[in-house]
């Protein structure tokens, strides 16, 4: 089996337009919540979120731009920055061998609903021609791909909040058995819209502590009520130590060792009480990986700020590592950006793997109230240094989708 590396990263989130700030604001536990700005939400249960702020997309024709829903235009910012981070320069031969997987959970919703109501005020012809290529959730892959002129493998990922997290394990398993070198993967989300906030408004998901959007998302705390909608992008390059040895490539992030899945079984959106879907992955994510369980330094959790979630994963985190599990510092990016859906995990993967890089574990901000079922070491409020040489990221989607993403540290 072929070593696989991080040499390339890229963010859009919350807290930053890049990962330079992104980053930054993590380690210092920035909140990103607020009431949402981009539409009317007086009528709303849940008027906040974790939206992008002052987002500009460079270098395309406007014409362009407006063929692309915002998903696609995050995902395509993500991937430049990652790209140029990598220092790669592509030949023709190498372009056939380079894929592209992004997974989104919902993909173009803002223009199913702006084509919809096209179609309610003024019938069928005038509705856009450019709807369904907008729409589809592939049409980031596809969107990155024509950008690059990419012609390896090219496909999306669809599993809910794991989505991006599946895109990266997907990319991992195809580059160790030598499908191809290299693969931009990750994941994007844009559906903080009207019809999307009401759905999740009607699920009863979503915190509704409106008057204080900086202290809604608080993951493991007792008092948490729901989660954040948050949206963004989060890609990486990931190639071949091979290749990346023989290019010399300027920078490697961390070694992507693991993935690992498993499903619920259980029920369309709560996950199992007793975390033994998410304990699978975890576990065969570390077999996958050739790691023991007292080998991981570190959790990114999935950590979403519901009550039936957070008392989940700490649950299967006890199942896995026992009276160990007490000793591993967790963390959940989601207090501060939100929950990106598609892009989650994703996001929390370069997180992580920065994390690995410079040895700073970022906060779980708004942790004020210990809950007796969810007595781990969060890392409450303030980031850590500590040397991490391995570390999981978990992610966990409805439908009971499950994914445990294995990185370690980089040593040659």
């Amino acid at each position: 089996m072929k070593r696989i590396v991080v040499t390339g990263i890229g963010m859009v989130t919350p807290v930053g337009n890049d990962v330079r700030t992104s980053w930054e604001n993590l380690k210092a536990g920035k909140n990103g919540v607020d009431i949402i700005k981009g539409f009317d939400v007086t009528d709303y249960p849940s008027k906040i979120g974790a939206e992008v702020k002052d987002f500009t997309l460079d270098g395309f024709h406007p014409k362009n731009l407006r063929r692309m829903d915002k998903f696609v235009q995050f995902a395509l910012k993500a991937s430049i920055e990652a790209f140029q981070d990598s220092g790669l320069t592509l030949s023709d031969k190498e372009k056939e061998r380079t894929g592209v997987i992004i997974g989104a959970g919902i993909g173009g919703l803002r223009v199913i609903e702006e084509q919809n109501a096209v179609l309610l005020a003024s019938g069928p012809s005038r509705v856009s021609p450019f709807l369904i290529p907008m729409l589809i959730p592939d049409m980031a892959a596809g969107q990155v791909a024509i950008h690059f002129g990419l012609k390896g493998l090219n496909f999306a990922t669809v599993s809910a909040c794991a989505s991006g997290a599946h895109a990266l394990g997907v990319a991992l398993n195809l580059l160790k058995n030598g499908v191809t070198d290299i693969v931009i993967a990750g994941g994007t989300e844009s559906c903080i819209t009207p019809l999307g906030l009401a759905g999740f408004c009607s699920l009863r998901a979503l915190s509704v502590r409106n008057d204080a959007p900086n202290k809604a998302s608080r993951p493991f705390d007792r008092e948490r009520d729901g989660f954040i909608m948050g949206e963004g992008a989060g890609i990486v390059v990931l190639e071949t130590l091979e290749h990346a040895v023989s290019r010399k490539a300027p920078k490697i992030y961390a070694e992507f060792i693991g993935s690992g899945m498993s499903c619920d079984a259980h029920h369309i959106t709560a996950p199992d009480p007793e975390g033994k879907g998410a304990s699978l992955s975890m576990k065969y994510a570390l077999e996958n990986a050739g790691m023991a369980r007292e080998d991981v330094d570190y959790i990114n959790a999935h950590g979403t700020s519901t009550p039936l979630n957070d008392k989940s994963e700490t649950a299967a985190i006890k199942r896995l590592f026992g009276e160990s599990a007490y000793e591993i510092p967790i963390s959940s990016n989601k207090s501060m950006i939100g929950h990106l859906l598609g892009a989650s995990g994703s996001v929390e993967f370069i997180s992580t793997a920065l994390t690995i890089k410079e040895g700073i574990v970022p906060p779980t901000i708004n942790y004020e109230f210990p809950d007796p079922e969810c007595d781990l070491n969060y890392v409450p409020n303030q980031a850590i240094e500590k040397n991490i040489d391995v570390a999981i990221s978990n992610s966990f989607g409805f439908g009971g989708h499950n994914i445990t993403l294995v990185l370690k540290k980089f040593t040659g």
